[in-house]
This record gives structure tokens, C-alpha cells and sequence, in this order.
């Protein structure tokens, strides 16, 4: 049973609209009405019956946030969800799945060693692989022009993802 959501992002003004922030987007879009409050190196809302956290440790120490709330409560690595942005899956995708590899995703490497375990339920937010350029600048930057008519129906179906997060793993869902 899933007890736990964990949305990885960056705080600050500067990041807000970011790429990397597609798990803090996804928060805002699925739990309009959450109230949050400070705890854990993080924002914690207690919502339906799970606890979500959105760490503020900028995403290299997501790991501080979370080991400190599934120490808290007592949960296992097997009871939480991870929503991330990733690379590696084309934009408009979304896949959700438990474990897997680390994609060179700092936000998952400080979960893991946190943890102490990679086995942990993801939902990855697909942005692509950018043709050119450095890849920190491309995760750190606004979305484009051409993507963000797309984000409300990419968050949409990450959403529904998310409400049915019980189904039976993995699956891959595409706006396109």
C-alpha cells in the first residue's frame, strides 16, 4: 500500500516553472487543496488517507527529506512513490513503475542512498533528451514554446496515474 508521495523539485521562484519541477507541478495539479506545512527539510501534507512530501533540499539532498519522513512514520521503501522528471522517456510520456535504474537522476542517487534501496515506485514525467547543449541547463530551464500547450494533458494523465496507483506495475502511458 502506498503511503507515502514524494514529489522531487527545486524551491524558489527561480525553478518554479522548470522542468525538473514537473513533480512539484504535478502536487499543485493533483492536490490543489493540500495544506502544507514545514517538517522534514520539506513541505508535508497529510491528504486522503497518504502523506506528501516535497522536499526543499534542492534535489541533490532529496534523500535528507525523505529517509527523515519514512523514519518518522515508519514507512518501508516498498510504500512510497517518487514522481520525477526523467530524461530518458520522450515528452508526453509517463511511466509507472518500481525500481529501476538511476538514469543519472540526483534526486533518485540521494533518495537511494538515503534509503539504502532503489526499490521504490516512480512515476517518471517524460521530458526527452534534448538535441543539444548541456543537460543541466536543459532540466533547469522553462519548458518551450511548443511544450507547454501539452502540460495540462501530461499532467492530467500523470495524475490519473497517481489516483491509480494500486494498479499492477509497470505502465506507460502517452499523451501523444
Amino acid at each position: 500500500m502506498v503511503k507515502l508521495l514524494v514529489f522531487l523539485g527545486n524551491p524558489g521562484k527561480l525553478y518554479a516553472n522548470t522542468r525538473h519541477n514537473a513533480g512539484w507541478m504535478l502536487a499543485d495539479k493533483a492536490f490543489p487543496e493540500a495544506t502544507w506545512q514545514q517538517k522534514f527539510h520539506a513541505k508535508l501534507s497529510l491528504q486522503e488517507g497518504r502523506k506528501l512530501l516535497k522536499p526543499q533540499t534542492y534535489m541533490n539532498e532529496s534523500g535528507i527529506a525523505v529517509r527523515a519522513c519514512c523514519d518518522f512514520f515508519q514507512i518501508e521503501t516498498n510504500e512510497l512513490i517518487v514522481v520525477h522528471d526523467d530524461l530518458e522517456i520522450p515528452y508526453g510520456t509517463i511511466k509507472l513503475q518500481m525500481g529501476g535504474g538511476l538514469q543519472g537522476h540526483n534526486g533518485l542517487r540521494s533518495i537511494k542512498e538515503h534509503l539504502n534501496s532503489a526499490e521504490f515506485m516512480r512515476l517518471r514525467i517524460g521530458l526527452g533528451r534534448p538535441q543539444r547543449g548541456n543537460i543541466a541547463s536543459f532540466v533547469l530551464s522553462p519548458f518551450s514554446k511548443d511544450e507547454i500547450p501539452w502540460l495540462p494533458s501530461i499532467l492530467t494523465k500523470a495524475e490519473t496515474l497517481l489516483q491509480d496507483s494500486f494498479i499492477s506495475l509497470p505502465v506507460t502511458e502517452s499523451v501523444f
